[in-house]
C-alpha cells in the first residue's frame, strides 16, 4: 500500500464544493471516480480542507492510499486523462503512510479577487467578484492590521458552523491592486485580498471581504473592523461575499 500526495487545481464553478455530498457533483467525487477508472480501486481522497460551492483552488493538496503499482511519475498524466477539464493534477509524490493532507497542514493562503469596474470581465467572470462602482482601497487597507495575530473570529464565521473553538491566527493580510483604463469601460481596478492563517472558519474569508467591501463603499469606517472583531457576533459583520472570487492559493506543510 502506498500513500500518494498530489497538488491539484480546479475551477469550482460547476461543483457543489470539494467534499462528497449525496446527489451533488463535487471535486472529491470526480477525483475518486478518476482513481477508480484508472485502478479499479475505491479510495477515499483526503484534502487539506473543504472548499465551498463555487470556490476555486490553485494548489489544493490531496492524498489517498492505493495498492496500485503505477509509477508515481505517471499518475498526473493518467489522472488528468480521466478527470474533467476543470480539474488538473500538477504534482504527485509518494509520502509516509502517516501523512494526512488536512492534519499536517500548517498554513493556508487564500486569495479573494474583486473587479471594481462598470462592467464585468467576460474572461474572468468565474474567478472574480464584480463590483460596478469605485471602492476606497486605502480605507480597506487601513482596516486590515487589526486582523493579524491570534483572535476569536466568531464575528466572521457563519452561525451554521460546527466548530466550537473559533480562535485562529492570521500571519498575513494584505491587498494588491492593478489598474487599467479601457476606452469601452473606463477605469478598471482589480483588487486582491491575500490572507494566510493556521486555519479558517466556515465562510471566514468571504465574511471578512463582505465587511471590507462595505468599508470601501463608505458604509463603515475602517475602525469598524476592530469593533466587529471584538464583538464576537456574526450580525455585526458585513454580508458573505460571493464564492466565485475566492481561491485556495497555497498550503504549507
Amino acid at each position: 500500500m502506498r500513500n500518494l500526495r498530489f497538488t491539484i487545481s480546479y475551477d469550482g464553478s460547476s461543483y457543489s464544493g470539494f467534499q462528497i455530498q449525496p446527489k451533488s457533483d463535487t471535486v472529491q467525487y470526480r477525483l475518486e471516480q478518476a482513481v477508480f477508472l484508472l485502478t479499479g480501486e475505491t479510495v477515499k481522497v483526503i484534502s487539506s480542507g473543504r472548499t465551498d460551492a463555487g470556490v476555486h483552488a490553485k494548489a489544493q493538496v490531496i492524498n489517498f492510499i492505493t495498492s496500485s503499482k503505477i509509477p508515481v511519475e505517471r499518475w498526473c498524466l493518467a489522472l488528468n486523462a480521466r478527470l474533467p477539464r476543470d480539474i488538473v493534477a500538477h504534482t504527485a509524490e509518494e509520502v509516509l503512510p502517516t501523512f494526512h493532507s488536512r492534519k499536517a497542514a500548517k498554513r493556508k493562503t487564500y486569495c479573494y479577487t474583486i473587479r471594481s469596474a462598470r462592467f464585468p470581465d467576460v474572461f474572468h467572470r468565474n474567478f472574480e467578484y464584480h463590483h460596478p462602482t469605485h471602492l476606497n482601497v486605502e480605507a480597506m487597507r487601513e482596516a486590515l492590521p487589526c486582523l493579524l495575530g491570534e483572535h476569536d473570529f466568531t464575528s466572521f464565521c457563519t452561525v451554521r458552523t460546527d466548530k466550537e473553538i473559533k480562535v485562529r491566527t492570521l500571519y498575513e493580510v494584505r491587498m494588491e491592486t492593478e489598474s487599467d483604463v479601457l476606452l469601452a469601460t473606463g477605469k478598471v481596478e482589480r483588487i486582491r485580498l491575500i490572507i494566510t492563517g493556521n486555519g479558517f472558519l466556515y465562510n471566514m474569508v468571504r465574511i471578512i471581504v463582505g465587511t471590507l467591501i462595505q468599508i470601501g463603499e463608505g458604509k463603515r469606517p475602517p475602525s469598524d473592523m476592530q469593533r466587529v472583531l471584538e464583538a464576537r457576533d456574526r450580525s455585526q459583520a458585513g454580508p458573505t461575499a460571493e464564492a466565485m472570487g475566492l481561491t485556495l492559493w497555497k498550503v504549507d506543510y
